[in-house]
Protein backbone atom coordinates (compact mmCIF):
# COMPACT_ATOMS: atom_id res chain seq x y z
CA UNK A 1 0.00 0.00 0.00
CA UNK A 2 2.87 2.31 0.61
CA UNK A 3 4.53 1.70 -2.40
CA UNK A 4 1.29 2.73 -3.75
CA UNK A 5 0.74 6.03 -2.36
CA UNK A 6 4.50 6.89 -3.64
CA UNK A 7 3.33 6.14 -6.59
CA UNK A 8 1.11 8.40 -6.27
CA UNK A 9 -2.21 7.27 -8.62
CA UNK A 10 -5.57 8.35 -10.50
CA UNK A 11 -6.52 8.91 -12.22
CA UNK A 12 -6.07 6.05 -11.63
CA UNK A 13 -3.17 7.01 -12.10
CA UNK A 14 -4.49 8.53 -13.42
CA UNK A 15 -4.30 7.42 -15.82
CA UNK A 16 -5.12 4.12 -15.32
CA UNK A 17 -5.29 1.90 -17.96
CA UNK A 18 -6.93 -1.52 -18.38
CA UNK A 19 -4.53 -4.19 -20.75
CA UNK A 20 -6.65 -4.27 -22.58
CA UNK A 21 -7.31 -0.88 -22.41
CA UNK A 22 -9.68 0.98 -19.61
CA UNK A 23 -8.54 4.06 -17.95
CA UNK A 24 -9.29 3.12 -14.67
CA UNK A 25 -9.73 7.03 -13.90
CA UNK A 26 -12.62 8.91 -13.51
CA UNK A 27 -13.72 11.59 -15.67
CA UNK A 28 -16.16 13.32 -16.36
CA UNK A 29 -16.87 13.07 -20.54
CA UNK A 30 -17.66 16.40 -22.53
CA UNK A 31 -18.30 16.55 -26.04
CA UNK A 32 -15.85 18.95 -27.60
CA UNK A 33 -15.37 18.61 -31.45
CA UNK A 34 -12.76 21.12 -32.82
CA UNK A 35 -10.67 20.89 -36.59
CA UNK A 36 -7.63 21.40 -37.09
CA UNK A 37 -8.33 24.77 -38.67
CA UNK A 38 -7.90 25.98 -35.06
CA UNK A 39 -4.39 24.89 -34.85
CA UNK A 40 -3.42 26.62 -37.98
CA UNK A 41 -4.56 29.59 -36.76
CA UNK A 42 -2.27 28.81 -33.86
CA UNK A 43 0.81 28.11 -35.55
CA UNK A 44 0.12 31.50 -38.11
CA UNK A 45 0.26 33.91 -35.13
CA UNK A 46 1.75 36.06 -32.31
CA UNK A 47 5.31 36.83 -30.99
CA UNK A 48 7.11 34.47 -29.17
CA UNK A 49 7.60 34.42 -25.19
CA UNK A 50 9.98 33.38 -22.63
CA UNK A 51 9.56 29.33 -21.81
CA UNK A 52 8.96 29.85 -18.46
CA UNK A 53 6.09 31.78 -19.08
CA UNK A 54 2.28 31.32 -18.34
CA UNK A 55 0.32 31.36 -21.85
CA UNK A 56 -2.99 32.56 -21.86
CA UNK A 57 -3.73 33.30 -25.21
CA UNK A 58 -1.78 31.35 -27.14
CA UNK A 59 -3.08 32.80 -30.81
CA UNK A 60 -1.82 36.04 -29.80
CA UNK A 61 0.83 35.25 -27.27
CA UNK A 62 3.08 32.20 -28.84
CA UNK A 63 5.00 31.73 -31.94
CA UNK A 64 4.99 28.70 -32.99
CA UNK A 65 6.28 28.69 -36.40
CA UNK A 66 9.22 26.26 -35.19
CA UNK A 67 6.39 23.91 -35.67
CA UNK A 68 6.28 24.91 -39.22
CA UNK A 69 10.00 25.12 -39.78
CA UNK A 70 10.42 21.37 -38.88
CA UNK A 71 7.71 20.13 -40.95
CA UNK A 72 9.25 21.66 -43.93
CA UNK A 73 12.55 20.45 -43.58
CA UNK A 74 11.35 17.34 -43.22
CA UNK A 75 9.60 17.04 -46.39
CA UNK A 76 12.40 18.97 -48.52
CA UNK A 77 15.41 16.75 -46.64
CA UNK A 78 14.17 13.40 -44.99
CA UNK A 79 15.50 10.17 -46.79
CA UNK A 80 12.81 8.45 -47.35
CA UNK A 81 9.92 10.99 -48.25
CA UNK A 82 6.82 8.02 -48.92
CA UNK A 83 7.61 7.59 -44.92
CA UNK A 84 6.36 10.70 -44.10
CA UNK A 85 2.73 10.18 -42.95
CA UNK A 86 0.96 13.62 -42.61
CA UNK A 87 -1.60 11.92 -40.19
CA UNK A 88 0.65 10.00 -37.99
CA UNK A 89 3.26 13.40 -37.65
CA UNK A 90 0.22 15.61 -36.98
CA UNK A 91 -0.71 12.84 -34.06
CA UNK A 92 2.68 13.35 -32.67
CA UNK A 93 2.89 16.93 -32.99
CA UNK A 94 -0.29 16.58 -30.83
CA UNK A 95 0.54 14.09 -27.97
CA UNK A 96 4.31 15.83 -28.10
CA UNK A 97 1.87 19.10 -27.08
CA UNK A 98 0.12 17.25 -24.26
CA UNK A 99 3.05 15.19 -23.06
CA UNK A 100 4.78 17.96 -22.39
CA UNK A 101 2.38 19.20 -19.47
CA UNK A 102 4.32 16.73 -17.56
CA UNK A 103 0.70 15.19 -15.97
CA UNK A 104 0.47 11.25 -16.87
CA UNK A 105 -3.69 12.35 -16.53
CA UNK A 106 -3.24 14.37 -19.16
CA UNK A 107 -2.68 12.85 -23.05
CA UNK A 108 -3.66 12.66 -26.39
CA UNK A 109 -5.43 10.01 -27.33
CA UNK A 110 -5.30 8.82 -30.82
CA UNK A 111 -8.45 7.08 -33.01
CA UNK A 112 -7.65 3.87 -32.33
CA UNK A 113 -6.82 4.68 -28.72
CA UNK A 114 -9.75 6.52 -28.24
CA UNK A 115 -12.27 3.94 -29.58
CA UNK A 116 -10.03 1.40 -26.98
CA UNK A 117 -10.85 3.85 -24.14
CA UNK A 118 -14.50 4.03 -24.88
CA UNK A 119 -14.70 0.11 -25.33
CA UNK A 120 -13.09 -0.29 -21.96
CA UNK A 121 -14.99 1.58 -20.24
CA UNK A 122 -18.07 -0.61 -21.16
CA UNK A 123 -16.08 -3.84 -20.21
CA UNK A 124 -15.05 -4.67 -24.08
CA UNK A 125 -11.62 -5.95 -23.70
CA UNK A 126 -9.01 -8.31 -25.39
CA UNK A 127 -5.55 -9.21 -23.75
CA UNK A 128 -4.64 -10.00 -20.53
CA UNK A 129 -6.88 -7.90 -17.80
CA UNK A 130 -4.96 -5.91 -15.93
CA UNK A 131 -5.08 -2.15 -14.69
CA UNK A 132 -1.71 -0.48 -15.15
CA UNK A 133 -0.76 3.03 -14.55
CA UNK A 134 2.14 5.30 -14.81
CA UNK A 135 4.50 6.56 -12.02
CA UNK A 136 7.86 7.13 -11.47
CA UNK A 137 8.41 6.57 -14.87
CA UNK A 138 7.68 2.97 -14.21
CA UNK A 139 4.84 0.86 -15.64
CA UNK A 140 3.23 -0.76 -12.50
CA UNK A 141 -0.33 -2.99 -11.96
CA UNK A 142 -2.87 -1.56 -10.20
CA UNK A 143 -4.64 -4.85 -10.30
CA UNK A 144 -5.66 -7.66 -12.31
CA UNK A 145 -9.42 -8.17 -13.02
CA UNK A 146 -11.60 -10.27 -11.40
CA UNK A 147 -11.37 -14.06 -13.51
CA UNK A 148 -8.65 -12.70 -16.07
CA UNK A 149 -6.00 -14.49 -17.59
CA UNK A 150 -3.33 -12.08 -15.62
CA UNK A 151 -5.33 -13.04 -12.31
CA UNK A 152 -5.34 -16.30 -13.18
CA UNK A 153 -1.33 -16.17 -13.91
CA UNK A 154 -0.37 -14.22 -10.56
CA UNK A 155 0.03 -11.20 -11.96
CA UNK A 156 0.00 -9.08 -8.59
CA UNK A 157 -1.02 -5.51 -7.56
CA UNK A 158 1.87 -3.75 -6.81
CA UNK A 159 4.19 -5.59 -9.59
CA UNK A 160 6.58 -3.34 -11.83
CA UNK A 161 6.66 -4.10 -15.50
CA UNK A 162 9.81 -4.39 -16.70
CA UNK A 163 10.17 -6.35 -20.02
CA UNK A 164 7.37 -7.77 -22.48
CA UNK A 165 8.55 -10.72 -24.53
CA UNK A 166 12.41 -9.91 -23.60
CA UNK A 167 11.44 -6.10 -24.99
CA UNK A 168 13.12 -3.81 -22.59
CA UNK A 169 9.65 -1.15 -21.35
CA UNK A 170 11.17 0.92 -18.62
CA UNK A 171 11.46 3.81 -21.44
CA UNK A 172 7.90 3.25 -22.48
CA UNK A 173 4.94 5.50 -21.96
CA UNK A 174 1.61 3.54 -20.41
CA UNK A 175 0.05 3.89 -24.30
CA UNK A 176 3.20 2.23 -26.08
CA UNK A 177 3.29 -0.40 -23.23
CA UNK A 178 -0.66 -1.39 -23.43
CA UNK A 179 -0.21 -1.77 -27.14
CA UNK A 180 3.07 -4.07 -26.57
CA UNK A 181 1.30 -6.21 -24.06
CA UNK A 182 -2.15 -6.51 -25.49
CA UNK A 183 -2.85 -8.75 -28.51
CA UNK A 184 -5.28 -11.30 -29.95
CA UNK A 185 -7.21 -13.85 -28.02
CA UNK A 186 -4.74 -17.35 -27.58
CA UNK A 187 -1.58 -15.73 -28.05
CA UNK A 188 0.87 -15.89 -25.27
CA UNK A 189 3.12 -12.51 -23.71
CA UNK A 190 5.60 -13.13 -21.29
CA UNK A 191 5.89 -11.01 -18.82
CA UNK A 192 8.92 -9.63 -16.19
CA UNK A 193 8.26 -7.92 -13.20
CA UNK A 194 9.61 -6.12 -10.36
CA UNK A 195 7.75 -7.35 -7.11
CA UNK A 196 8.97 -6.00 -3.70
CA UNK A 197 10.38 -8.72 -1.66
CA UNK A 198 11.00 -11.29 -4.52
CA UNK A 199 12.96 -9.57 -6.98
CA UNK A 200 12.82 -10.71 -10.56
CA UNK A 201 9.41 -12.60 -11.56
CA UNK A 202 8.64 -13.97 -14.92
CA UNK A 203 4.91 -14.59 -15.67
CA UNK A 204 3.69 -16.03 -18.68
CA UNK A 205 -0.24 -14.89 -19.75
CA UNK A 206 -2.26 -16.01 -22.79
CA UNK A 207 -4.28 -13.87 -23.44
CA UNK A 208 -8.22 -13.70 -24.35
CA UNK A 209 -11.54 -12.20 -24.50
CA UNK A 210 -12.13 -10.15 -21.57
CA UNK A 211 -15.63 -9.80 -20.45
CA UNK A 212 -15.87 -7.14 -17.24
CA UNK A 213 -19.04 -7.77 -15.37
CA UNK A 214 -19.38 -4.52 -14.08
CA UNK A 215 -21.68 -5.58 -10.65
CA UNK A 216 -21.48 -9.49 -9.08
CA UNK A 217 -24.38 -9.87 -6.46
CA UNK A 218 -25.34 -12.94 -3.71
CA UNK A 219 -26.62 -13.20 -0.66
CA UNK A 220 -24.29 -14.22 2.29
CA UNK A 221 -24.85 -16.41 5.38
CA UNK A 222 -22.12 -15.40 8.33
CA UNK A 223 -22.77 -16.97 12.21
CA UNK A 224 -26.60 -17.14 10.96
CA UNK A 225 -27.18 -13.74 9.67
CA UNK A 226 -28.30 -12.93 5.82
CA UNK A 227 -25.92 -10.46 4.16
CA UNK A 228 -26.57 -8.81 1.12
CA UNK A 229 -22.92 -8.62 -1.12
CA UNK A 230 -22.46 -6.03 -4.30
CA UNK A 231 -19.24 -6.13 -5.84
CA UNK A 232 -18.63 -3.36 -8.59
CA UNK A 233 -15.63 -3.69 -10.83
CA UNK A 234 -16.15 -0.63 -12.42
CA UNK A 235 -18.56 2.21 -13.11
CA UNK A 236 -19.65 1.82 -16.28
CA UNK A 237 -22.35 3.20 -18.76
CA UNK A 238 -24.74 -0.13 -17.27
CA UNK A 239 -23.43 0.48 -13.40
CA UNK A 240 -26.45 2.28 -12.27
CA UNK A 241 -28.99 -0.07 -13.42
CA UNK A 242 -27.34 -3.12 -12.42
CA UNK A 243 -26.62 -1.75 -9.00
CA UNK A 244 -29.95 -1.07 -8.76
CA UNK A 245 -31.42 -4.06 -9.92
CA UNK A 246 -29.49 -5.91 -7.40
CA UNK A 247 -30.23 -3.32 -4.54
CA UNK A 248 -33.90 -3.38 -5.23
CA UNK A 249 -33.61 -7.34 -4.62
CA UNK A 250 -32.08 -6.96 -1.67
CA UNK A 251 -34.65 -4.47 -0.09
CA UNK A 252 -37.27 -6.83 -0.45
CA UNK A 253 -35.30 -9.63 2.22
CA UNK A 254 -36.76 -8.59 5.12
CA UNK A 255 -34.12 -11.12 6.78
CA UNK A 256 -30.83 -9.38 5.98
CA UNK A 257 -28.72 -8.27 8.62
CA UNK A 258 -26.70 -6.01 6.46
CA UNK A 259 -24.80 -4.64 3.23
CA UNK A 260 -21.27 -4.86 1.96
CA UNK A 261 -20.54 -2.92 -1.26
CA UNK A 262 -17.17 -4.03 -2.16
CA UNK A 263 -15.05 -1.15 -4.51
CA UNK A 264 -11.48 -3.26 -4.18
CA UNK A 265 -9.36 -2.87 -7.43
CA UNK A 266 -11.97 -0.89 -8.81
CA UNK A 267 -10.17 1.66 -10.95
CA UNK A 268 -13.11 4.02 -11.44
CA UNK A 269 -15.21 5.53 -14.53
CA UNK A 270 -17.74 8.26 -14.48
CA UNK A 271 -18.52 10.49 -12.41
CA UNK A 272 -22.23 10.43 -12.25
CA UNK A 273 -22.23 7.04 -11.57
CA UNK A 274 -20.82 7.37 -8.18
CA UNK A 275 -23.24 9.68 -7.93
CA UNK A 276 -26.15 7.49 -8.75
CA UNK A 277 -24.64 4.87 -6.25
CA UNK A 278 -24.30 7.04 -3.22
CA UNK A 279 -28.12 8.33 -3.67
CA UNK A 280 -29.24 4.78 -3.16
CA UNK A 281 -28.10 4.74 0.11
CA UNK A 282 -28.24 8.31 1.20
CA UNK A 283 -31.41 10.06 2.29
CA UNK A 284 -29.71 13.77 1.67
CA UNK A 285 -26.43 15.29 1.37
CA UNK A 286 -23.30 15.92 -0.50
CA UNK A 287 -21.56 13.33 -2.70
CA UNK A 288 -18.03 14.90 -3.90
CA UNK A 289 -17.05 18.62 -4.63
CA UNK A 290 -15.16 19.15 -7.80
CA UNK A 291 -12.50 22.51 -7.68
CA UNK A 292 -11.63 23.86 -10.77
CA UNK A 293 -8.67 26.36 -11.03
CA UNK A 294 -11.26 29.42 -11.12
CA UNK A 295 -14.07 29.77 -8.96
CA UNK A 296 -15.59 27.92 -6.04
CA UNK A 297 -15.76 24.04 -6.06
CA UNK A 298 -19.05 22.62 -7.60
CA UNK A 299 -20.66 20.30 -5.06
CA UNK A 300 -22.42 17.01 -6.49
CA UNK A 301 -25.80 16.21 -4.20
CA UNK A 302 -27.36 12.75 -3.43
CA UNK A 303 -30.32 13.03 -6.15
CA UNK A 304 -32.85 11.89 -3.80
CA UNK A 305 -35.39 8.48 -3.51
CA UNK A 306 -32.93 6.01 -2.04
CA UNK A 307 -33.71 2.21 -2.04
CA UNK A 308 -32.03 1.27 0.85
CA UNK A 309 -31.08 4.03 3.11
CA UNK A 310 -30.79 2.37 6.21
CA UNK A 311 -29.81 -0.86 6.22
CA UNK A 312 -26.17 -1.76 8.44
CA UNK A 313 -23.57 -0.87 5.70
CA UNK A 314 -19.66 -1.77 4.87
CA UNK A 315 -17.83 -0.76 2.20
CA UNK A 316 -14.44 -2.38 1.29
CA UNK A 317 -11.53 -0.50 -0.26
CA UNK A 318 -7.82 -1.64 -1.32
CA UNK A 319 -4.72 0.22 -2.63
CA UNK A 320 -6.68 -0.64 -6.05
CA UNK A 321 -9.58 1.10 -5.16
CA UNK A 322 -9.89 5.06 -7.49
CA UNK A 323 -11.19 7.58 -8.84
CA UNK A 324 -15.13 6.97 -8.25
CA UNK A 325 -14.48 4.17 -6.39
CA UNK A 326 -12.83 6.55 -3.79
CA UNK A 327 -15.75 9.17 -3.90
CA UNK A 328 -18.48 6.74 -3.27
CA UNK A 329 -16.57 5.72 -0.50
CA UNK A 330 -15.50 8.97 0.63
CA UNK A 331 -19.17 10.06 0.66
CA UNK A 332 -20.67 6.94 2.10
CA UNK A 333 -17.80 7.33 5.00
CA UNK A 334 -18.11 11.17 5.93
CA UNK A 335 -21.60 11.34 5.81
CA UNK A 336 -21.61 8.02 8.95
CA UNK A 337 -23.87 6.19 6.27
CA UNK A 338 -21.19 3.26 6.04
CA UNK A 339 -18.18 1.95 7.67
CA UNK A 340 -15.01 1.82 5.68
CA UNK A 341 -12.90 -1.62 5.79
CA UNK A 342 -9.59 -2.48 4.17
CA UNK A 343 -6.44 -0.57 3.43
CA UNK A 344 -5.80 3.17 2.35
CA UNK A 345 -7.12 3.68 -1.30
CA UNK A 346 -5.18 4.79 -4.15
CA UNK A 347 -5.34 8.54 -4.19
CA UNK A 348 -6.52 9.72 -7.65
CA UNK A 349 -7.67 12.71 -6.84
CA UNK A 350 -7.69 14.97 -10.21
CA UNK A 351 -11.01 14.90 -12.49
CA UNK A 352 -10.05 14.39 -16.31
CA UNK A 353 -12.49 16.02 -18.71
CA UNK A 354 -12.28 13.89 -22.35
CA UNK A 355 -12.53 15.90 -25.27
CA UNK A 356 -13.36 14.78 -28.89
CA UNK A 357 -11.34 15.94 -31.90
CA UNK A 358 -12.14 15.86 -35.26
CA UNK A 359 -10.89 12.57 -37.14
CA UNK A 360 -11.55 10.09 -33.97
CA UNK A 361 -8.69 11.36 -31.92
CA UNK A 362 -9.05 12.96 -28.52
CA UNK A 363 -7.54 14.86 -25.55
CA UNK A 364 -8.20 13.81 -21.54
CA UNK A 365 -6.83 16.93 -19.76
CA UNK A 366 -7.22 17.39 -15.91
CA UNK A 367 -9.38 20.39 -15.11
CA UNK A 368 -10.12 19.68 -11.43
CA UNK A 369 -9.87 18.08 -8.35
CA UNK A 370 -11.88 16.27 -5.96
CA UNK A 371 -13.17 16.69 -2.66
CA UNK A 372 -14.81 14.77 0.14
CA UNK A 373 -17.85 16.03 1.70
CA UNK A 374 -15.68 16.91 4.84
CA UNK A 375 -13.28 18.28 2.29
CA UNK A 376 -10.30 16.08 2.03
CA UNK A 377 -8.61 16.43 -1.16
CA UNK A 378 -8.63 12.63 -2.09
CA UNK A 379 -5.02 13.05 -4.82
CA UNK A 380 -3.20 13.71 -0.83
CA UNK A 381 -5.31 11.21 1.38
CA UNK A 382 -6.82 8.89 -0.67
CA UNK A 383 -9.68 7.22 1.83
CA UNK A 384 -8.53 6.36 5.00
CA UNK A 385 -10.64 3.32 6.51
CA UNK A 386 -12.25 3.08 9.53
CA UNK A 387 -11.02 -0.22 10.20
CA UNK A 388 -7.38 -1.00 8.72
CA UNK A 389 -7.09 -4.73 7.70
CA UNK A 390 -4.45 -5.87 5.20
CA UNK A 391 -4.81 -8.80 3.20
CA UNK A 392 -1.46 -9.94 1.66
CA UNK A 393 -0.53 -11.59 -1.81
CA UNK A 394 -0.61 -15.07 -0.50
CA UNK A 395 -4.02 -14.48 1.08
CA UNK A 396 -5.13 -13.21 -2.61
CA UNK A 397 -3.47 -16.13 -4.62
CA UNK A 398 -5.37 -19.11 -1.61
CA UNK A 399 -8.46 -17.20 -2.02
CA UNK A 400 -8.47 -15.98 1.50
CA UNK A 401 -10.29 -12.88 2.36
CA UNK A 402 -9.69 -11.59 5.97
CA UNK A 403 -11.03 -7.97 4.79
CA UNK A 404 -14.55 -9.39 3.81
CA UNK A 405 -14.30 -11.30 6.55
CA UNK A 406 -13.95 -8.75 8.75
CA UNK A 407 -17.35 -6.73 7.34
CA UNK A 408 -19.35 -10.27 7.48
CA UNK A 409 -18.69 -10.15 11.49
CA UNK A 410 -19.07 -6.85 12.06
CA UNK A 411 -22.65 -6.95 10.46
CA UNK A 412 -23.84 -10.32 12.12
CA UNK A 413 -23.23 -8.15 15.43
Amino acid sequence: MKFFKNLVLIALPVVTLFLGVQIGMSYERQQFTEGYKLMEETMNGGVGIGSGQTVLNPEKDVDISIVWSVWRLLTKHYIEPNDLKVTDMVHGAAAGLVNAVGDSYTSFMRPEENEEFKESLEGKLEGIGAELTYRDEQIVVVAPLKGSPAEAAGLLSEDIITHVDEEDITDHTLMEAVKIIRGPKGTQVTLKVFREGEGEVEISIIRDEINVPSVEEEVKEYDGKRIAYVSINRFGGTTTKEVRDAVQKFSKDEDLAGLIVDVRFNGGGYLEKAIDLSSMFMRKGKVVSVARRNGDPTHHYVTGSPIMPDIPMVVLINEGSASASEILAGALQDSGRATVIGVQSFGKGTVQEVFELVGGSSVRITTAKWLTPSGNDLGEDGIVPDIEVERTREQIIDKQDPQLDAALELLSK
